[in-house]
């Protein structure tokens, strides 16, 4: 999984080659701009056909981790894109002869004007994640569509929990970051993110000041599975333990969304083979719980 996540909604796992072909519909664009009337803003992701942005800059974050920012041709337009969204990338792996569509899920404010941010982790055999790290200042890549999560609600709930482990972290950091900038929001939130190591703890600048600029709306625990030995961390994986201590109060107005490798989630929500998880144990119903 990369940062780009497994974060596809399940009806995108067959758009490999076939979406290729379903979403090409060669209406090409550079820059789609929707003006409804003249002073609203330009939106890069709306209507049919593809959109090509210009990475701006690269940032490394650790061994296997890249920011790259990409660049709107017109730097007063906003992405158009509502709350837990990805993009659908078009990647040309060399050697490969079709091109390779992976989701990618921005991390930076979907309504900040001039540019998006992704972050991106690649794997040995990561074809999608291998082909935009090796994209440089100036190189172009072409998104075929958006794709919509999940219709968040301002205050539908009174506190969600957030379990997001390794690369899940995208969608999870883009949910909270959105819910603590509407003002309008007062839902409480708890993360529980889990990582192999404390360089994998993406984000953590970012969420540690969230933690203080909001502490009556957001709160986390990090557990990292292999600490150093002077690590301020907790040590271990996102088991039941760790989450009947993390989880406080009743379950009801309450919504639990996961994101991350397909074993924790298998654990958590449950699968074909065990059908009852550890959230199911901790009194959650199928309906409170949200895969991204």
């Amino acid at each position: 999984m990369t940062l780009v996540q497994r974060t596809i909604p399940r009806v995108v796992k067959v758009a490999g080659v076939a979406g290729f072909a379903g979403l090409g519909i060669y209406c090409t664009k550079q820059f789609s701009t929707v003006l409804a009337e003249s002073n609203e803003p330009k939106t890069v992701f709306s209507g049919l056909g593809f959109t090509t942005l210009r990475l701006q800059s690269i940032k490394t974050v650790n061994h296997n981790t890249k920011r790259l920012v990409f660049e709107y041709p017109d730097k007063t337009a906003r992405s158009g894109l509502p709350l837990t969204s990805a993009l659908l990338a078009i990647t040309h792996p060399e050697g490969r002869w079709l091109p390779v569509l992976r989701p990618y899920t921005p991390i930076s404010d979907l309504n900040e004007p001039g540019h998006l941010e992704l972050l991106v982790k690649t794997y040995p055999e990561g074809k999608g994640s291998g082909y935009l790290h090796s994209l440089k200042p100036g190189d172009s890549l072409k998104f075929a569509t958006s794709l919509k999560g999940y219709q968040w609600k301002a205050n539908e709930f009174s506190h969600v929990y957030l379990l997001a482990g390794g690369a899940g972290i995208t969608p999870i950091y883009q949910l909270i970051s959105g819910v603590l900038k509407n003002p309008q929001d007062r839902t409480k939130m708890t993360l529980v993110f889990g990582v192999n190591s404390e360089e994998d703890l993406l984000l953590k600048e970012e969420l540690d000041r969230y933690a203080t600029e909001f502490p009556d709306r957001f709160e986390y625990r990090y557990a990292v599975s292999h600490p150093k030995e002077d690590s301020p961390y907790e040590k271990g994986y996102i088991n039941e333990e760790l989450l009947r201590s993390a989880f406080k109060g009743s379950t009801q107005n309450t919504k639990v969304f996961v994101c991350g490798p397909p074993a924790m989630e298998d654990s958590l929500v449950g699968s074909k083979r065990s059908p009852e998880g550890i959230l199911s144990r901790l009194g959650f119903s199928k309906d409170q719980v949200h895969k991204f």
